[in-house]
């Protein structure tokens, strides 16, 4: 069995790594405020919740830092698999930030009061969370780096954490539910945990599409799926479009090369045994 990728033309490639660091500055930027706001609103209100979203912020920004780290480098894939460990912690602490905050919050932490600024950040980041996520996840799919991918599914965890801050704020302030999020932030932190894994073993569902192209409907990982026995892999790198230049020799014997690659592609097969 064996399938073909296309790998991203060169010009393209620049533009989805500056897409890339551009979303991880925004994201430090965003989470960095996030983190301010949470752990003064969580110190005012004796929230443990917003106390561990606060640290979760913290743990993104670190996630972020790292591949906008990688990404400076003009060889970016040399730094690909220590940042993919660095994401792969940052995954690991937040899963115990969140059980410790549980923990905290089961065995009688303290009754958290209404906050203002804490419902406002949640929902803030509800909001935002998801778009920056999809947006880092498309331009890492594209590229073929599985770190963006991994640190747009840290993101996109974040969306989940809101969520269960937001329904655990309003039914506090509402209903006096003080353990409402708890069963759910369990369940959030052994996602996580799952996530630092896969990232820790470099497996992070990254296809690389052709390029210039758009995927329409329900996208597919391929290199998600078990490996095959015996499975081969042909990875197409397509030469650029020749110049136009004037009528010369040069020209000529450029149109001719063109014309080879165009029907002699060069391919890199991988197999897997």
């Amino acid at each position: 069995m064996s399938a073909t990728l296309q790998a991203p033309a060169p010009v393209r490639r620049l533009v989805l790594m500056r897409r890339i660091r551009l979303f991880a500055a925004a994201t430090i930027t965003y989470n960095v405020i996030e983190a301010v706001v949470a752990l003064w609103a969580g110190g005012v209100a004796d929230s443990s919740a917003l106390i561990g979203f606060g640290l979760d912020s913290v743990v993104e920004v670190a996630s972020a830092a790292a591949l906008s780290w990688q990404f400076s480098a003009k060889d970016p894939e040399r730094r690909e698999h220590l940042t993919l460990r660095i994401i792969a912690i940052s995954f690991f602490a937040l899963a115990a930030f969140v059980t410790i905050d549980v923990l905290r919050s089961l065995t009688g932490g303290g009754e958290a009061q209404h906050s203002t600024p804490g419902i406002i950040i949640a929902a803030l980041s509800l909001a935002i969370m998801p778009v920056l996520s999809w947006a880092q996840r498309r331009a890492g799919r594209e590229l073929g780096s599985k770190t963006a991918v991994a640190d747009s599914k840290q993101t996109l965890l974040c969306t989940y954490l809101s969520a269960v801050l937001l329904v655990g704020l309003v039914l506090n302030s509402t209903l006096g539910w003080w353990w409402a999020d708890a069963g759910a932030a369990l369940v959030i932190a052994a996602i996580a945990v799952r996530e630092g894994i896969n990232a820790w073993r470099g497996d992070v569902c990254c296809t690389v599409p052709g390029a210039g192209t758009e995927s329409h409907g329900t996208e597919t990982d391929d290199c998600c799926a078990p490996a095959e026995q015996g499975k081969t892999t042909h990875i197409q790198l397509l030469a650029a479009p020749a110049a136009k230049t004037e009528a010369n020799g040069d020209a000529c014997c450029a149109g001719c090369q063109s014309d080879t690659d165009r029907a002699h592609p060069r391919t890199l097969t991988r197999r897997e045994d």
